[in-house]
């Protein structure tokens, strides 16, 4: 049975998008930690990400670096955490989560709600801040 994400990276489930390459892609998460809180998948579903193969992990890796580097152009923040968990998606996958305190990247602490309008604004604006980062 496929997984959510890979429901998402086949179109059959709606995302706000932010990015994608052959392998990966990335999306807003729809319960997000902060503003800009979102998610960078392998396009191969597999459960765990030190499951994938090397050319996918690295692949996943080098993706994540280059979003994250849009994510904080985009949002102001001291830093983007990252969480490897995977505990509610068996898919492999990073949460990239912009932060200003460590106590920010806690799921323990409460999700915030955007209006979709919002949602695709951001979108839109990590999207667009791609293009100048490597």
């Amino acid at each position: 049975m496929s997984s959510v994400f890979t429901k998402i990276i086949q179109g059959e489930i709606p995302c706000y998008k932010v990015a994608e390459d052959h392998s990966n892609i990335a999306f807003l998460d729809i319960r997000p930690l902060q503003r800009g809180h979102l998610l960078c998948v392998p396009k191969v579903e597999v459960d765990e990400l030190y499951e994938l193969p090397k050319e996918a992990y690295d692949s996943l890796m080098s993706f994540s670096q280059r979003v994250a580097k849009a994510l904080k152009q985009s949002v102001k923040c001291k830093r983007v955490g990252s969480i490897v968990l995977g505990m509610e998606v068996p898919h492999a996958h990073i949460h990239l989560v912009p932060i200003n305190t460590e106590s920010e990247l806690s799921f323990t602490n409460e999700h915030l709600n955007f209006t979709q309008a919002e949602m695709l604004e951001l979108a839109s604006t990590i999207s667009d801040a791609l293009d100048s980062v490597e």
